[in-house]
């Protein structure tokens, strides 16, 4: 079996965790490819060595006294180091990473020497091979990851060698200069590596011990989602729940790979398995509640709505030519309305009314702002009947006003639009119903 296996950087924030990390990787042999994050915050006033980099970038790329900021970033890591009892330098990579920040080498660059030093520690501490992810990771002229060269190329690299550790977050342009992936990066750097690999499993170390039903700040302790399919994990990620980078899901689900989200404090606890499809029956009706809140609906009006040939595209084409992004668009035989972000609406609100008046003559337009979305999903949701019938009996029995509701035909998940003041007392409700009363 080979696991390729990502830590985060709450996960490696200190020596203390380096230690717990090399714990688990030599726990089982198969955790063979270990892709690292920067180091994190150690308490909650910490600074995220990303942070420090950004800030020391910032200050030498403007010509400005740097030193400091310098050598806190050093202090971070030989504070690691020699609490290891290791021995190690990284002088000669900090008088490079100077000269390049002076340079103004990017902040691309800065951003990726966490993570690179923080690889450099860990391989020297584990006695695994170091790979420089630029080596072996590309994006092409236009900023876009290569799939198909890093895939042979890093599959070629890694075919002979047997333990290896490889930084997250970053890769190589064509011009050889460094580009980042998004914040949350080392995320996709694991999935890449565990397609490269053909991995049986890509395990995600962080500092939780997988999916929760809801969100903590809402739902005390609310229970773990021991499987969820990626399909389920798309529609809670969209909705806000945010364990895992997106981007982290495509190369693994391509190839079949299930990602495993474990906790780096207790790795005895198994997590959550995210797979392509499963058998196994859910412990409950639902999988998960995220919500987000933000939204502004658009109620429009007009006789004979259903019978107007094009009704739709015309509207539609007044918030496509402000770039605004629909986010949901439930409909009836004379109204439909449409949901955006209040923020990006907000901006352009005049002139949209304005453009669909002159374009599709509606009877008349209302909107609603302050309103939040909450999506219940889960494909157990699928063979159960009343699904529909328990939310909102949940939801009147809790005095939620329900605004919306948008079912999608796939029967994973049910929309609701609610106030923001009812968002928290919504979800409250919704878990109460399904997970707290089990039927």
């Amino acid at each position: 079996m080979i696991k390729v296996v990502k830590f985060g950087g709450s996960s490696l924030a200190s020596s203390e965790q380096f230690k717990k990390v090399a714990n688990i990787i030599k726990a089982e042999d198969s955790r063979r490819y270990i892709v690292p994050s920067a180091p994190g915050k150690r308490f909650s006033d910490d600074i995220k060595v990303t942070d420090m980099l950004y800030e020391c970038y910032s200050l030498a790329a403007k010509g400005k006294d740097y030193k400091a900021s310098l050598e806190n970033i050093k202090k971070r890591y030989y504070e690691i180091i020699n609490e290891l009892g290791m021995d190690l330098s990284l002088e000669n990579e900090f008088k490079i990473m100077e000269a390049c920040f002076v340079g103004r080498a990017g902040r691309d660059y800065a951003a990726s020497r966490g993570e690179y030093l923080n690889g450099i520690v860990l391989a020297n501490y584990l006695g695994y091979e170091f790979i420089d992810a630029a080596e072996v990771i590309f994006f092409d002229d236009n900023g876009n990851f290569d799939d198909e060269r890093t895939n042979e190329v890093l599959s070629e690299r890694l075919s002979d060698i047997e333990k290896a550790v490889i930084p997250g977050f970053y890769g190589a342009m064509p011009n050889d200069t460094i580009k980042t992936f998004s914040r949350g990066g080392s995320d996709v750097t694991g999935s890449i590596v565990a397609k490269a690999v053909k991995a049986d499993v890509y395990e995600n170390w962080t500092d939780v011990s997988g999916f929760l039903i809801a969100d903590p700040r809402i739902i005390d302790n609310p229970k773990v989602i021991t499987t969820i399919t990626y399909k389920e994990l798309r529609e809670l990620a969209y909705m806000g729940a945010t364990v895992l980078h997106e981007d982290a899901i495509f190369p693994v689900r391509k190839e079949g790979i299930p990602i495993n989200i474990r906790n780096t404090n207790a790795p005895e606890d198994m997590g959550t398995m995210i797979v392509e499809s499963t058998s196994m029956k859910p412990e409950f009706t639902i999988t998960g509640i995220a919500g987000k809140k933000g939204f502004t609906a658009v109620n429009i009006e007009k006789d004979m709505m259903n019978s107007e040939l094009g009704f739709c595209r015309k509207v539609l084409e007044e918030f496509e030519k402000y770039g605004i992004s629909i986010e949901h668009m439930p409909s009836g035989i004379d109204t439909m309305s449409v949901l955006v972000h209040q923020e990006e609406f907000g901006q352009k609100e005049q002139e949209i009314l304005a453009g669909i008046h002159r374009n599709a003559h509606p009877d008349t337009i209302d909107i609603e702002s302050d309103i939040a979305l909450i999506a219940i999903v889960g494909r157990g949701m699928r063979a159960q009947r009343g699904t529909a019938g328990r939310i909102f009996s949940a939801l009147a029995h809790a005095h939620v006003n329900v605004k919306m509701i948008d079912q999608g035909s796939s029967e994973l998940n049910i929309i609701v639009g609610v106030t923001e003041e009812d968002f928290a007392k919504a979800i409250k409700a919704i878990y109460d119903i399904f997970v707290t009363v089990k039927l």
